[in-house]
């Protein structure tokens, strides 16, 4: 329902378009990791994935849980609710395990958060956490690195430039891009692996930025 309703709204607050690596496959059991800069981005990649014609299991924030009727729907829908500091989170890798060898996809934002800025511009990843690359090496299971770039121009910065923001989305239409990259092989320590991932996630994301024009992706 998530996938439908985002494919369904994501066009109404702003163009969105999609590419691939060539020969990019979505096989069961992938995780997909992808940058994360807005509270609006989830909606956009999950949209631009539906077009694709794949319904992700979500990990997620825990405090979203306890937003009425979405947190109903995570929950009835078989989401992640990531517990950051707390002794649950390593329950979230587990279920997150589970879902990978039922054959589902996981969609994970290693990062942790959003970045704190005011300003509506791109840039890139910043560090990811381990969990990404923990769940990897348990699972065995291939990475697909998403980069999305756009979502900073629904909502960004303080909480009322936020919502301002969201409310003339509508209107202004931005543009938004998505690019899947094809799926790679974490191999390595840890510390090797998150290297990898967040080099393949910020490679997606240049891709994604360029098609918008973003100077931070095209100054290199």
């Amino acid at each position: 329902m998530l996938s439908r309703i985002a494919d369904t709204l994501v066009p109404v607050v702003g163009r969105l378009s999609v590419t691939t690596d060539p020969g990019t496959e979505l096989a069961p059991g992938s995780i997909i990791a992808a940058n994360h800069t807005s509270l609006a981005d989830p909606a956009v990649v999950v949209a631009a994935l539906h077009r694709l014609g794949v319904e992700p299991v979500i990990m997620a924030a825990a405090g979203l849980w306890r937003v009425p009727l979405l947190g109903r729907a995570l929950a009835r829908e078989g989401h992640i609710p990531v517990f950051r500091g707390d002794r649950r989170a390593a329950a979230a890798l587990d279920a997150a395990a589970q879902a990978l060898e039922q054959g589902r996809l996981v969609l994970i934002y290693a990062e942790g958060g959003l970045p704190r800025r005011e300003d509506a511009a791109e840039a890139a990843p910043g560090a990811f956490r381990s969990g990404l690359a923990r769940l990897a090496e348990r699972t065995g299971a291939p990475v697909v690195p998403v980069g999305q770039a756009g979502a900073r121009r629904v909502t960004s910065g303080s909480t009322a430039k936020q919502l301002a923001g969201l409310v003339t989305a509508p209107l202004r239409r931005p543009d938004l891009h998505v690019h899947v990259s094809a799926p790679l092989e974490l191999t390595g320590g840890p510390a090797v692996q998150t290297a990898l991932a967040r080099a393949a996630v910020t490679t997606a994301w240049r891709t994604a930025a360029s098609h918008l024009g973003e100077p931070a992706a095209l100054a290199v």
